[in-house]
């Protein structure tokens, strides 16, 4: 089975400009020892994913490979949580050490704060618009 099936094309960032666009936009910040989580909201009304996995923290290709399938597949279970952001997950140091349960957790953990964030955040704007 094609694995962009469960992860469309819709639910990712696709262009330097979707990615600029939340380098330049930040709103929500959630950093981690081994990743971070970058959101900038979007008008989309749903969430997307952009990740960067420089080679400096993961060496070899197919361990890049093993944590961006993680992330997306983590995200996917949780991405009807999320407010219409766009976000970007950096890794960072050390993920080639911790295993797959460990990574689905702290990004569990990671997702959470990172609603949080955005629920109260978007609760706000709609204080000040109303």
């Amino acid at each position: 089975m094609d694995h962009h099936d469960d992860f469309p094309r819709h639910w990712r960032l696709l262009t330097p400009k979707d990615y600029s666009a939340v380098f330049n936009g930040v709103i929500y910040k959630v950093p981690h020892r081994n990743f971070l989580i970058l959101a900038a909201p979007n008008d989309l009304g749903h969430a997307r994913l952009g990740l960067i996995f420089a080679k400096k923290n993961l060496r070899r290709a197919h361990d890049r490979n093993r944590v961006k399938r993680l992330v997306r597949e983590s995200f996917r279970v949780r991405k009807q949580d999320f407010p219409g952001i766009d976000l970007v997950v950096l890794g960072r140091q050390g993920l080639i050490d911790i295993d797959n349960p460990g990574l689905f957790a702290i990004l569990d953990k990671l997702w959470q704060r990172l609603n949080k964030a955005a629920l109260s955040q978007s609760s706000l704007s709609a204080q000040k618009s109303s």
